[in-house]
């Protein structure tokens, strides 16, 4: 069932890049958050809290119309920890509904057969799980001692595409450990993929040797179409800047709980409108514009969506300049005091 669900999902996904390729004039991915509470609390993440309440159901199916009315090709939802949303079924569903790719990312604590399942009915089309250690530490508990009985579960039960994605820097103690999650993952039938943990704006955060070594040895284990298409990795693997044209606020869409539209969730304030107001003036004018953090930048989706454009459109200077401090500084110092 699988198998033939990924087959099904590839064709529509060649059918979303020939129309991006086509024509620039809409979203090709929307992250979405409907809540921005989570369970954990890893030391390197800057994007949740513990107090949020969900973002009504009703609101949310607003948002998805809106991005729908836009065009958008694939809606991810993110958070937090979207699986705490009582009602991410209905969400799921909605999407679907509307015509895009349904996509989830999570950290995997909340999967039991009966929830895999269930998430089946509601059309779920692919799943991302990223697993940073093999035993959990003070940085995160994202384990693979913690989660591999939740893998078997999604492995046995779930019709929709996994991908696990092992994480290298920010604070990992043992870079090792992602070459362990990575030859599990292949061991269970996923994909795999290797991240690089950015800073606190999302930007440059260089490897050692010994984590540039097992960086490549995964990359070697990993999904070969992504790994294709993330030839940047070698150089923020290496400290390096790389030249592209990040589309963030176009093609690529981050909605956060409040419902505003932000070029990602490393910059967010950027630029902080109601994706209710959003239109396609807001949209040429993010897609024209050279973004500051792009040439240290780490964030895999947004890479890959710039790949459609970046032969295209150059753009013009930047609209906005680096802050000197920017939200995600307050959101750590929050976190770092609680």
């Amino acid at each position: 069932m699988r198998r033939s669900k990924f087959l099904k999902l590839k064709v529509r996904e060649a059918s979303f890049i020939t129309r991006a390729l086509l024509s620039t004039g809409h979203p090709v991915l929307a992250h979405i958050i409907p809540m921005r509470r989570c369970n954990l609390a890893c030391g390197y993440c800057n994007e949740y809290d513990h107090t949020s309440t969900p973002v009504p159901l009703e609101v949310m199916k607003q948002r998805l119309d809106k991005l729908a009315d836009l065009g958008t090709s694939i809606v991810t939802i993110s958070g937090g920890e979207p699986m705490m949303h009582p009602q991410l079924d209905e969400i799921i569903h909605h999407i679907r509904v509307r015509g895009m790719i349904a996509g989830l990312i999570s950290n995997g604590y909340y999967f039991t057969p009966d929830r895999i399942k269930r998430l089946n009915k509601a059309g779920l089309e692919y799943l991302q799980i990223s697993i940073d250690n093999v035993n959990p530490d003070e940085v995160s508990r994202k384990s693979l001692r913690v989660l591999d009985k939740k893998l078997r579960y999604l492995a046995e039960h779930s019709d929709f595409h996994v991908n696990i994605n092992s994480v290298i820097g920010g604070g990992i103690q043992n870079p090792e450990d992602a070459l362990a999650v990575a030859r599990r993952a292949v061991e269970l039938g996923f994909s795999s993929t290797v991240g690089v943990i950015h800073d606190n704006d999302g930007t440059l955060k260089p490897l050692g040797e010994r984590e540039r070594n097992i960086f490549q040895q995964v990359k070697k284990l990993g999904n070969t179409d992504l790994a294709r298409l993330n030839w940047f990795q070698d150089s923020i693997a290496e400290g390096k800047p790389y030249k592209w044209r990040c589309r963030a606020g176009a093609r690529y869409l981050y909605i956060c709980e409040d419902g505003l539209v932000h070029w990602c969730s490393q910059q967010r304030g950027y630029p902080g409108t109601p994706l209710a107001e959003y239109t396609m003036k807001d949209f040429e004018r993010e897609y024209n514009t050279e973004k500051w953090c792009a040439p240290t930048c780490t964030l895999q989706c947004v890479h890959q969506v710039a790949i459609l454009d970046n032969w295209r459109d150059p753009q013009h200077a930047p609209g906005v300049t680096k802050p000197e401090s920017s939200i995600k500084d307050t959101i750590g110092e929050v976190l770092r005091a609680e």
